[in-house]
């Protein structure tokens, strides 16, 4: 069952038991993954569910649902501050297989990069196309870029954390271990990380982060670049709170 091909289908294509396959979708299952007339695919929502499902033409039948595991217990949103270039494509990428369930994009006082709504479009692409490759059961929320001090209090019931490079900040693998909570206890437990640009975060940004309720947290003694801090902190909340299990229930 792993082996099987996946691709993202809105729900909307669903109709009496059939998939309506897309002109992109038909190309991508019969041109790009060479499959045929009664072969087998997994099609994912986004949103949590998975179906068995068979290639009839330009439909799919729907076999079965399938019930899968492929989630982190807790709930990650990643604040990052725009890099410059395209690293934040990899940062979707890489973030979506380490299983984020949302990225907020921001804008800090040393930003570089002002995206264009196309850049947007092409962050969720790129998330929905590597959820289908890592076997994820949501694709991630990736939401329309706006300024730093603007998204901190959009976060407040969260656990919140800003990573900072430089100073006496506590690492935040300890500030995890510290909580104490138990596997049982964390299927409503949210956790927000905030990771800086080129340059990090100005003190200014860093008091207003810890006044809106935010802990200050190293990721190391190592100067991170920007597109390699929100893969690391994102890998510490993972490792502490994932429990191994099989994908399929």
């Amino acid at each position: 069952m792993t082996q099987l091909q996946r691709i993202a289908i809105a729900l909307s294509q669903f109709q009496e038991g059939k998939i309506l396959l897309t002109p992109e979708q038909q190309h991508y299952l019969g041109r790009v993954l060479r499959l045929r007339e009664g072969d087998r695919f997994i099609a994912m929502d986004g949103l949590g569910k998975w179906w068995l499902a068979q290639l009839e033409g330009t439909l799919a039948q729907v076999l079965e649902l399938l019930e899968v595991q492929t989630e982190l217990p807790v709930s990650i949103t990643l604040m990052v501050a725009l890099p410059k270039g395209n690293g934040f494509d990899e940062v979707v990428r890489c973030c979506t297989e380490l299983g984020v369930a949302m990225i907020a994009p921001v804008i800090s006082e040393r930003t570089l990069l002002n995206p264009s709504s196309q850049k947007v479009e092409r962050w969720r692409r790129i998330a929905q196309e590597a959820a289908e490759q890592s076997e994820r059961s949501f694709v991630p929320t990736i939401l329309e870029p706006v300024s730093f001090s603007n998204n901190l209090s959009s976060f407040a019931n969260n656990e919140q954390y800003i990573c900072v490079a430089r100073g006496n900040s506590p690492h935040l693998q300890n500030c995890l271990q510290d909580k104490g909570f138990l596997i049982n206890d964390l299927e409503q437990r949210r956790i927000v990380v905030a990771t800086g640009p080129e340059g990090g975060w100005t003190e200014k940004e860093v008091e207003c982060a810890i006044n809106a309720g935010f802990k200050s947290v190293s990721l190391g003694r190592r100067i991170l670049r920007a597109v390699t801090a929100p893969v690391v902190a994102l890998s510490l909340v993972a490792a502490a709170y994932e429990a191994p299990t099989s994908a399929f229930a």
